[in-house]
């Protein structure tokens, strides 16, 4: 088999058929197996913070996809993560177990921190509200008594989405959306986020208007020079209508309010309840709710949260070192953390274009830190009940 032959199973992989994704596991894994495909040996970088194509990949990735490529990287440990939704979880897990590596997957979501109510936490702009993890989700899924709560998760968000779309469709009509029609075939399994929204509005423009129409459509909507705008669907443009039109500032922005998401608490119950940890994620440390972080931490941990999570690549200039800010407070976190005894696990994310796939441990910034990372994994690792 030919390196293009390769190439086009690599690309089944992202496929939403789910015996399609299989089935090319099953030939690529066969191909390594006789020795026509070889792995570099797993080293301690990881990525624990992988979202997948079930909320939203900048790559189009799905589990299966993640999996392969991080045994074609040799990380030593690998992560899904997807918002609202633990869809990934059996078959990144199958997936891991054929590949031999080390996985572990979780959700993200949104909680409510009644005392820190009048404080930004890392949600920008809204007091209270902080974005939060489940790691090690246990193979098997939820048991069908706390599917609830967990199916509360996704349709609180899909709401969300669907009064979003009302007033931005009142915006930019007549380029409107029909959100079951136009929004949820981006999706393999119906969770559709803002991303997503985004590329639909672009490609409802463009079938709607060409040429100078298109261009003069988006330039009047986002207030945006033409040259800015990177028709007729391209990253750039989706950012801005996201930026423009979806966020604080925008018509079609929804502000929560202390009954929007559930409390930090109750939501740390569920995970421990589930089988999974609770984690608290943490974004920069500058922010009001953050430069208290021993008093966040304080009551998420009496609140059941026995790990944190970061993403270092955004947390450092390449080349500065100690001397920026954004490193500085990093490498303050990570030594609380590590005096409070928590595990911190570290990702990239993936669900914005240009993320990395993994963390550049070479650098002098984030070398250091790196085997408190691989510790963190592995301890997220360990708990996880894989199959």
């Amino acid at each position: 088999m030919n390196e293009l032959q390769i190439t086009e199973l690599e690309a089944k992989l992202d496929s939403f058929d789910g015996n399609e994704r299989r089935n090319a596991l099953d030939e690529l894994a066969g191909l390594a197996a006789s020795g026509k495909i070889k792995f570099p040996a797993a080293d301690k970088r990881t990525n624990l913070h992988f979202h997948t194509f079930y909320s939203y990949n900048a790559e189009g990735y799905s589990p299966v996809k993640v999996a392969w490529l991080a045994k074609k990287s040799g990380l030593g440990c690998v992560g899904t993560v997807d918002f609202d939704v633990v869809d990934s979880t059996d078959e990144f897990y199958d997936a891991a177990a054929k590949l031999g590596i080390k996985a572990s997957s979780g959700m993200e979501t949104r909680v409510f921190v009644p005392e820190f109510a009048d404080r930004e936490i890392n949600s920008p702009g809204e007091p209270g509200i902080a974005y939060h993890m489940a790691t090690a989700i246990p193979y098997g899924g939820v048991a069908e008594k706390f599917r609830p709560q967990l199916d509360s998760f996704k349709s609180t968000a899909q709401q969300r989405n669907r009064v979003m779309v009302e007033k931005i469709n009142a915006y930019l009509s007549p380029v409107v959306l029909d959100y079951a029609k136009d929004a949820v075939p981006l999706t393999p399994k119906g969770n559709v986020t803002e991303r997503h929204l985004c590329l639909a509005y672009t490609k409802k423009a463009a079938a709607k208007f060409s040429g100078n129409e298109l261009a003069n459509f988006w330039s009047g909507k986002l207030g945006q020079d033409v040259s800015k705008l990177d028709l007729p669907d391209g990253i750039k443009l989706q950012g801005l209508i996201r930026s423009k039109i979806m966020k604080q500032g925008g018509v079609g922005y929804v502000r929560p309010d202390s009954n929007s998401f559930p409390k930090m608490k109750d939501v740390n119950k569920f995970i421990i309840d589930i089988g999974g940890i609770p984690t608290l994620t943490w974004l920069n440390g500058l922010s009001e709710g953050e430069q208290a972080i021993e008093e966040l931490l304080d009551i998420a941990v009496a609140d059941g949260v026995a790990a944190v999570n970061i993403i270092p690549d955004r947390n450092y200039t390449p080349g500065k070192g100690l001397e920026d800010e954004k490193c500085r407070k990093l490498y303050e976190f990570v030594e609380i953390c590590i005096k409070r005894k928590l595990p911190i696990i570290a990702g990239t994310e993936m669900n914005s274009p240009g993320l990395k796939f993994v963390d550049d441990f070479n650098s002098k910034e984030l070398a250091p830190l790196c085997e408190e990372f691989y510790k963190g994994a592995m301890f997220v690792y360990n708990h996880t009940k894989h199959k």
